[in-house]
């Protein structure tokens, strides 16, 4: 055993070389460990390098027999076995004189009292004594009562919530409130939720508005303790940009390189860290040190990096957690995180409650606030007029930015195909859009049939009865199970497990054990080998991500919720959408953008009339929206409430010293154009900010100034500044300052796109809003520009996005030339970039390379 003492970090590790790569990455995740470079940690590092599992021959060269022998003798007394661990769920939820049975029985038949008030209608009432049944006979009521008494909570803090997943196919969880889909207008399979063969806690997940899942967290905490209940973990692994990012920082190279080396990969690049991103870095390929990283990278991949808290799964016991897994404190004060995944608490057979934050929920609930507030209504959630036709006109246009689940950019290119008339039309397209059912071929056929292009066929009558409701393809997880169990004479349990087996088969490759059943029960069952296999890549398809119906359903409902208040309430949509940022696909600019092109009025930031959240003006019909001063980059929560608190404001100086407005927030406010009312344009805002004192205590001392005749600043300059303070203008859009050399370039706008004719080549501009490269997408990136008159779909081909990588995944002004693409109301395009960026934009430096030339003029060079 060779000592390394007295030898330096990354000389140590460029000596070893490949023989010794796992030396090599013990050293470097020791260093990184510790956030230290090799050479800092060279006295944390062991010695030599047998810390390794030898063979049992190498091992008897080494030590004597006997010791050898008391080693296995040892082994044999350990008798510990995960069955041991006994879990108990919480039984404090049982009311006395009531069982988990009984207590279950009553809460679930009151609810379906409410939820049915002429009668419980047969078909729910077959179903309700069938899984109640079913729940008792596995001991699973502890469960469903304990998800009963978190919504329930929730609810009677008014926080908006909804259950979604497979619990949807669930009638007791539709009575218990868990739940807002009727099953019975699906078609029910609660084997998807709860079955015999899998013998293992049901799943149910909870969305929860996101600004408001912390008081249900605690919630918890406060009920069971933080010595019974714990959120899950999540393990975090090496992915490029991660592992160069940290190589990099151990073998010694500056946090500038590290972090230049790691901005050159995205998260689809492939492991090796090639000679081309290293040169784009401006680093040297040839380098010992990158040889020896690149090397090291392409061990680490997948590599566990650091454990992290599941996004919302609490586990939850009768007795203290501490005696059945390895818990910890979290990073965040008041939590308490168990050291395991969600994997192994399911092999364990935890209780586990998927407590979840969703954006569109704390938006919906402002929404509906602000409407009943202006118009005087009641209006909820569930008495939003159902097949409203108005609606479903707008989403057939697309005109669905800001809405849930139904704004992206597949969905709105899919929308104007598709054409929902009914709800369960969004079921459909909620679910279509996904990895599984594109890779699985499903979404032309299911196309070309709903169109008439093709028709709808069934190979049998059992067929027919899963598949009808989506035209013959299998779109929905629930179908596929419903298929094995029809076509393939699998039990519902066993359909179960075939669907778990999807869910690891990109893992593994395969189906296992279910490929040959799911196969042979097909051709027993008559179907030709064509069709079987056609089945099968369809199954597989679903390994890359499909939606069940049930969770479909879910969303939809919060979809077309969504939409309706679009339509009829833009003004309460936009300012509720605004108060719950982050979220969504669209940044604020988009929005705002959206709204005005609706007729919305918005009227900026202003410290007299703004509250700290933006807020509705009456304006006429349809009321004005206020920005907030939330929306003032830089301001502190407290300096905004208290401005609102103590406006209005005679001057500055009433300001700063009524609202303890220090000379940072003063410069914010400045920034955003809010003091306009006080002191005028940007630039003696500025100057009055340079000019803000904190209080004296003998009193105003201060003298009185006369105010400086400071230039006004260009529209050019206060657009940045917009941007740049608010993430939006209210003045012009950015590209119409530079149309008229646009105009000279004819370079077309977005909405004259619609006037030009199929396969013409143009050039286009805009504003980058979106970028996207779906891993179903095979390389081809997805681009979306924003002119001063609409949004421009691009589609850029792998080759060309690696050619001009940098302009591409850089700039935020970009043109872009191609053919232009048809198919019925949506229009894409098929493009080559042809000028990354000009002049500048807002918020961001100028990218160029060798092939453009950048657009030169007085505007142009406004908005740097």
């Amino acid at each position: 055993m060779r000592s390394r003492r007295g030898q330096s970090g990354i000389g140590v590790l460029a000596q070893r070389g490949h023989p010794r790569i796992g030396v090599n990455i013990q050293d470097t995740l020791t260093a990184i460990r510790l956030r230290k470079s090799v050479l800092e940690a060279r006295s944390d590092i062991y010695p030599n390098s047998e810390r390794h599992l030898r063979t049992r021959g190498r091992l008897a060269k080494l030590y004597p027999p006997e010791l050898l022998a008391e080693s296995v003798r040892i082994a044999e007394r350990c008798r510990f076995s995960l069955d041991h661990l006994q879990y108990r769920y919480p039984k404090e939820l049982v009311p006395n004189g009531h069982t988990p049975t009984t207590w279950l029985r009553e809460l679930t038949e009151a609810g379906a009292r409410v939820r049915w008030p002429g009668g419980v209608p047969e078909k729910g009432r077959q179903q309700i004594e069938y899984e109640l049944k079913l729940i008792a006979e596995l001991k699973y009521e502890p469960y469903f009562l304990t998800v009963h008494d978190v919504v329930r909570f929730a609810r009677s803090r008014g926080i908006l919530c909804q259950g979604r997943g497979s619990a949807a196919n669930s009638t007791v969880c539709f009575c218990l409130g868990i739940t807002e889909v009727d099953p019975n207008h699906m078609s029910l399979l609660f084997e998807r939720f709860v079955s015999k063969e899998r013998h293992e806690p049901p799943d149910i997940d909870v969305d929860f508005e996101h600004q408001r899942r912390e008081e249900v967290i605690q919630y918890i905490y406060g009920k069971y303790g933080r010595e019974r209940a714990a959120l899950t973990a999540t393990l975090i692994t090496y992915r490029a940009r991660s592992a160069v990012r940290d190589v990099a920082k151990a073998l010694g190279l500056s946090e500038a390189d590290a972090g230049r080396l790691a901005d050159v990969y995205q998260w689809w690049d492939r492991s090796e860290v090639a000679a081309e991103k290293v040169r784009a870095a401006g680093l040297d390929p040839r380098s010992p040190v990158i040889r020896l990283l690149a090397e090291l990278v392409g061990t680490l991949l997948g590599f566990p990096r650091h454990l992290s808290q599941h996004v919302g799964g609490f586990v939850i016991s009768h007795t203290p957690l501490s005696r059945l897994v390895p818990i910890e404190n979290a990073a965040m004060e008041g939590r308490t995180v168990i050291q395991w995944d969600k994997d192994d608490l399911d092999n364990l057979g935890l209780l586990k409650v998927d407590v979840l934050a969703l954006g569109m929920l704390s938006a919906l609930r402002r929404m509906l606030k602000m409407v009943n507030a202006t118009r005087g209504t009641d209006l909820t959630l569930t008495t939003i007029p159902p097949g409203d036709k108005d609606v479903y006109r707008m989403i057939q246009r697309a005109d669905t930015v800001g809405t849930f689940q139904i704004e992206s950019r597949a969905q709105m290119a899919m929308l104007p195909i598709l054409k929902p008339e009914v709800w369960y039309d969004l079921v459909i397209i909620i679910a279509l859009i996904r990895p599984g059912p594109i890779q699985g071929d499903m979404v032309h056929p299911y196309l070309a049939r709903r169109s008439g292009a093709e028709p709808v066929v069934y190979p049998s009558e059992a067929m027919k009865r899963v598949l009808e409701r989506t035209l013959g393809v299998p779109i929905f997880q629930e179908q596929v199970m419903q298929l094995a169990v029809v076509a393939a004479g699998f039990t519902p349990g066993e359909a179960d497990q075939l669907r778990r087996a999807m869910a690891a088969w990109r893992r593994t490759g395969n189906l296992g054990p279910f490929e040959a059943k799911l196969v042979n029960g097909m051709r027993a069952h008559g179907y030709s080998d064509d069709f079987v296999q056609q089945i099968y890549r369809q199954i597989k398809g679903f390994g890359e991500y499909g939606f069940p119906e049930s969770h479909s359903a879910s969303f939809a409902l919060l979809a077309y919720a969504s939409a309706w208040l679009k339509y009829h309430e833009p003004a309460a949509f936009l300012c509720a959408l605004l108060n719950s940022q982050p979220r969504g696909f669209y940044a604020v600019a988009q929005l705002v953008w959206d709204a005005r092109k609706h007729g919305v009025e918005i009227r900026p930031v202003d410290v007299n009339r703004s509250k700290w959240d933006c807020i509705l003006e009456p304006a006429g019909a349809q009321p004005a929206v206020r920005l907030g001063l939330r929306m003032v980059s830089g301001l502190r929560e407290a300096t905004g409430y208290a401005i609102a608190a103590a406006k209005p404001f005679r001057d500055p100086t009433d300001l700063a010293r009524r609202a303890s407005v220090d000379r940072f927030n003063f410069s914010c406010l400045a920034t955003a154009g809010a003091l306009a009312k006080l002191s005028g344009n940007r630039h003696q805002s500025y100057w009055a900010a340079l000019g803000v004192e904190a209080p004296w205590a003998l009193g105003d001392l201060s003298p009185t100034e006369a105010q400086p005749l400071l230039i006004k600043p260009t529209e050019g300059q206060d657009i940045v500044a917009d941007y740049a303070s608010l993430g939006l203008t209210l003045g012009r859009h950015p590209l119409s300052l530079l149309r008229d050399q646009l105009d000279k370039r004819r370079v077309v706008t977005a909405e004259q796109l619609w006037d030009i004719p199929d396969e013409s080549t143009i050039r286009v501009a805009g504003l980058v809003t979106q970028r996207q490269r779906p891993e179903s997408a095979k390389g081809v990136t997805f681009v979306t520009l924003e002119d001063e008159t609409g949004f421009v779909n691009a589609v850029v081909w792998q080759d060309l996005g690696e050619r001009y990588r940098k302009p591409l995944l850089r700039s935020k002004l970009m043109s872009i030339t191609g053919k232009v693409q048809r198919e019925g109301d949506v229009i894409h395009g098929d493009w080559k970039i042809s000028r990354p960026c000009w002049g500048g934009c807002p918020r961001s430096r100028v990218t160029s390379d060798s092939i453009t030339a950048g657009i030169q003029g007085e505007n142009a060079d406004e908005i740097h």
